[in-house]
């Protein structure tokens, strides 16, 4: 069982992890800073926008070579993690139903992601020779709180 960077109490909080997606670990993090704070309903509409190419994420971390999208500053549209993101956020609110808070209410109050193991790999070139061909995972663990 994976650790948790942070401990809540378990009998007022529910949590998910995600294990080494195959998303990018600076796309996850923009989401993830996005994220912190937002009620449970707003957040996954937020994902389900930038999934379907709607909603920028404004870029914080890692922003040198980012277009700028109208209104927002440098931003992109990190498809591909806000979909793994998703999932994991509707594995969360599974586990709050399953310990019977009301979902309605729910607030993210711990969202982090972090780099996991790389994937080695090789892309064969001329003359005999290879390049490195790696892929990079990211961990991604939320827990969310009922509010008041």
């Amino acid at each position: 069982m994976p650790k948790y960077t942070t401990e809540r109490d378990s009998e007022k909080s529910a949590r998910a992890y995600g294990y080494e997606l195959h998303c990018s670990p600076k796309d996850s993090m923009n989401i993830a800073r996005a994220l912190r704070g937002m009620d449970l309903p707003k957040a996954k509409k937020y994902l389900e926008k930038v999934a379907a190419l709607k909603q920028p994420v404004p870029a914080v971390y890692h922003k040198r070579k980012v277009k700028h999208q109208r209104g927002t500053g440098p931003s992109s549209f990190p498809q591909k993690a806000a979909q793994y993101m998703l999932k994991i956020l509707e594995n969360a609110e599974n586990n709050a139903e399953y310990k019977g808070f009301d979902t309605e209410n729910m607030k993210i109050v711990h969202i982090c992601t972090y780099q996991g193991r790389t994937i080695q790999g090789m892309m064969p070139r001329a003359h005999g020779r290879g390049t490195d061909k790696n892929e990079m995972t990211t961990d991604v663990e939320i827990i969310l709180e009922e509010v008041e």
